[in-house]
């Protein structure tokens, strides 16, 4: 290990790992610092009696021509599975059974998840004038151009689904920049959609084709790809008590490691971990920053793996179902997650990710694993058709920092962050608390930096 370092990245999750990997043949001398004992965070695979199962997230989305490209980069050490168009039907929990989501005009007329008065109010939709609030809530939002049935049983379920959070906490123009930049760029949800199908996408839009997508023997190949890549030289793990302090020129760095403290110097420092560590890492930074960034709020999720050698329910055809706020369930959602990634369990047999928790329900994360089990068998039971609950697997993951939620705060972050990017050259303040809380966000982010940071 050198004194001196180009940039240091701060986290091996999927951010500073990608960042990593695109920094390799830069020239730049490289080292980042992680707290854990292994890289890829809260991402790893687990492989157990013939299932498979993710801890962490379970999929991503090609939202970005960036991701494509990466998986391309990545070919020798990992490959993507990119699953079939069953995918793409999802399901919605309404009163006592699963209604699936439509995906078109036909299907939407017919739906029972929305009533009558908002079928006929969508058809006004692209008349409405757009909003004028850029602190707008969701729930605010929706109700204001499609109506209340809509906000409960498509919008709310998959705020719960993708951020295991509350409308009436997310603000569009943080969280869903592209879903208000629709009304904003074009007047309307519906019409900026039809607009924006014909217009012409360049090379890397092209590339963003939103499918889902995971990794052939589960997600923590794609880690060990990332970390490979990178160069397993350029990793410290087990750091302790990181604090990081400017100079007239870079930054020191001090920390504990392997029971020695240890000081090293870098041009550049690249942040990438969560909001809540950043006053203990950087004490450097005024009181009222902190405050700005630090306040973010996450979701408290917790996570299970159910698997059923023979599953004796229902045959499961699609991606999963959510259940809106307003039905009064104990869980937010299951994936399907054999039923459109292989190998995932034994023939005959079924794997679940069931959630559980989010903004509204954090007692849930406080339960011990009986009581989570006991919920689990009443709601399988129950939406599931099951005569007998007795899983082959049942494994639970709980986390206190699952998601951050990007509420009226954010905006007042983001220019935190600006501002002090700009005060101390060479820090970069990166990871989930901006930009996206999704892989493909992070894939994103990590590309931008590294792009900008190359000599």
């Amino acid at each position: 290990m050198k004194e001196q370092y180009d940039i240091i990245i701060l986290g091996a999750g999927l951010t500073g790992l990608t960042l990593a990997h695109k920094l390799k043949d830069s020239g730049l001398s490289i080292l980042i610092l992680e707290k854990e004992e292994k890289p890829g965070g809260v991402i790893a695979t687990h492989r157990e009696d013939g299932f498979i199962y993710e801890e962490g997230p379970n999929t991503g989305v090609v939202k970005y021509g960036e991701v494509a490209e990466l998986f391309d980069e990545l070919k020798d050490y990992c490959t993507p599975f990119i699953p079939d168009d069953a995918v793409k039907k999802r399901y919605i929990w309404k009163g006592y059974r699963w209604e699936k989501l439509p995906s078109g005009l036909k299907e939407g007329i017919n739906t029972p998840l929305f009533s009558w008065k908002d079928k006929f109010r969508i058809l006004g939709e692209p008349f409405r004038k757009p909003g004028d609030d850029p602190q707008e809530t969701l729930d605010r939002l929706v109700r204001r151009r499609m109506g209340d049935s809509f906000l409960n049983y498509a919008v709310d379920p998959f705020i719960l689904g993708v951020y295991a959070g509350d409308p009436s906490i997310i603000v569009p123009k943080y969280a869903l920049p592209k879903l208000y930049n629709l009304e904003q760029d074009y007047g309307s949800f519906i019409g900026g959609a039809v607009k924006k199908k014909f217009e012409k996408k360049d090379e890397m839009e092209q590339k963003a084709t939103r499918d889902v997508f995971s990794i052939y023997g589960g997600l923590e190949n794609l880690v060990k790809g990332l970390y490979q890549s990178a160069g397993e030289d350029k990793f410290l793990f087990g750091v302790e008590n990181l604090r990081v302090n400017p100079k007239r020129e870079g930054f020191d760095l001090d920390f504990d490691h392997q029971g020695e403290i240890l000081k090293l110097k870098a041009n550049r420092v690249v942040s990438t971990v969560g909001a809540y560590e950043i006053p203990s890492i950087f004490p450097f930074i005024d009181q009222n920053d902190i405050d700005h960034i630090a306040n973010l709020k996450y979701a408290k999720v917790v996570q299970a793996a159910v698997g059923f050698r023979n599953w004796e329910g229902p045959q499961l055809n699609g991606f999963g179902g959510l259940v809106p706020h307003i039905e009064n369930r104990d869980i937010l959602g299951a994936l399907f997650m054999s039923s459109f990634i292989p190998e995932r369990a034994p023939d005959g047999g079924q794997l679940f990710a069931i959630f559980m928790g989010g903004v509204r329900r954090e007692e849930m994360y406080e339960k011990n694993d009986q009581e989570l089990a006991g919920i689990l068998e009443k709601e399988m039971k129950n939406m599931f058709g099951l005569h007998k609950f007795q899983p082959d697997i049942l494994r639970l993951n709980r986390y206190q920092h699952a998601i951050p939620q990007y509420g009226k705060e954010s905006g007042k972050r983001f220019e935190t962050i600006a501002k002090l990017e700009n005060q101390y050259s060479g820090l970069v303040i990166a990871g989930n608390l901006k930009g996206g809380i999704g892989m493909a966000d992070r894939i994103k982010q990590a590309t931008d930096i590294a792009d900008a940071l190359k000599p």
